[in-house]
């Protein structure tokens, strides 16, 4: 069926034939359908894609985080065997820049592992092409890392901000589903008449106001509460950067980006980018505090500055002073306030008796 409809038509059928559905499973056909979805099917990044991630801003982005990573192989004791995984490698942008730091840290590459968390062939394929130096490996899945020797260092810059999340919405002093379902033909928002029950909602949520929207993102956790598991049995770290609110509230936060704009997120299923704000508190709430160290969570300007990206902007510009402009623009956009630096945070969470550089411990 799937080769004659459109994933519209398809998301349309699914809901006459069995009624209005989750927000996650809308966004999970949106976003992962083996053959239309958004992330299986082209390559969603850069300046003619859909949006532009840290690493494809400047190569400092990936840098400083290649600085880190040597910073916490050294917290090791530098193992001679560590696992290097990163989690939507997006162009392999990311780790291009991180394995041209590693090369000049003795000792690093011959003992680095590198796996990469991907499910589109045509990022793979891109991967595969920039990614120099290391032998890489991909897995589709955080279990199959499970195999894996030594310690594990794991990357997610902008990787839980794509999972599918529920809705939910207060009316009259019950919360209630949100659902997407038809009206003349169209998609459109609705209600689940069943109310849910009080307790499965976080007592932070307190009262809400009328018609308040909260966010639940149950793969997001359940992914989390995975890669914790690793951590701590193998020992290492995680570094966590995405866009999101540190408390758990109410707040509606989806959205959808096609070709740089915001579109109606009900509107072009499979053609658009689909992403909500994170809730770190909720991403880590049920992870094991007496096997790993939650640190407290920073933002991405006092994450890259503690890592020196300041004085690597200053070496750059020196370097190359016709650069001077777009260094201090992409500078200005990856730490400035009203820029990526507030309102993306940096989750660090590393195994027992192990705080990453340069957090506290939690």
């Amino acid at each position: 069926m799937s080769d004659q409809l459109s994933l519209s038509d398809l998301i349309n059928v699914q809901i006459e034939a069995q009624g209005p559905m989750s927000l996650s499973t809308y966004m999970n056909l949106c976003l992962t359908h083996p053959t239309l979805g958004y992330y299986r099917k082209s390559d969603p990044l850069g300046r003619t894609g859909d949006f532009i991630t840290a690493p494809e801003i400047s190569q400092m982005f990936g840098e400083m985080l290649g600085v880190w990573v040597a910073q916490i192989w050294q917290q090791l004791d530098k193992p001679n065997r560590l696992t290097l995984v990163e989690l939507g490698p997006g162009r392999g942008t990311l780790m291009a820049d991180m394995v041209r730091i590693f090369q000049s840290v003795p000792g690093l590459l011959d003992a680095l592992n590198v796996q990469l968390l991907e499910t589109n062939p045509v990022l793979k394929q891109q991967q595969a092409e920039k990614i120099k130096g290391v032998t890489l490996s991909w897995v589709e899945e955080i279990h199959q890392l499970k195999e894996v020797d030594g310690p594990i260092i794991s990357i997610a810059n902008e990787f839980f901000d794509a999972l599918p999340i529920k809705q939910f919405q207060y009316i009259k002093g019950n919360w209630y589903e949100r659902l997407v379902g038809l009206k003349d033909g169209q998609r459109v928002w609705g209600l689940s008449p069943t109310p849910m029950p009080a307790d499965a909602f976080p007592p932070q949520l307190g009262t809400p106001e009328e018609n308040a929207i909260w966010e639940m993102a149950y793969p997001a956790q359940k992914n989390m509460e995975e890669l914790g598991a690793l951590l701590a049995e193998k020992t290492g770290a995680l570094l966590a950067i995405d866009y999101g609110y540190a408390q758990t509230q109410t707040g509606e936060t989806l959205q959808a980006l096609e070709k740089h704009k915001m579109v109606d997120p009900l509107d072009h299923p499979g053609e658009a980018d689909i992403t909500a704000h994170v809730d770190f508190e909720a991403l880590t709430e049920k992870l094991d505090r007496e096997r790993l160290n939650i640190c407290p969570l920073i933002t991405q300007g006092q994450f890259l500055k503690a890592m020196g990206i300041e004085m690597r902007a200053k070496a750059i510009i020196d370097h190359i002073p016709d650069a001077k402009q777009k260094v201090e623009n992409d500078l200005d956009r990856l730490i400035g306030a009203q820029q990526m630096g507030e309102l993306f945070k940096v989750q660090a969470i590393g195994s027992k008796n192990m705080v990453p550089y340069p957090f506290e411990a939690g």
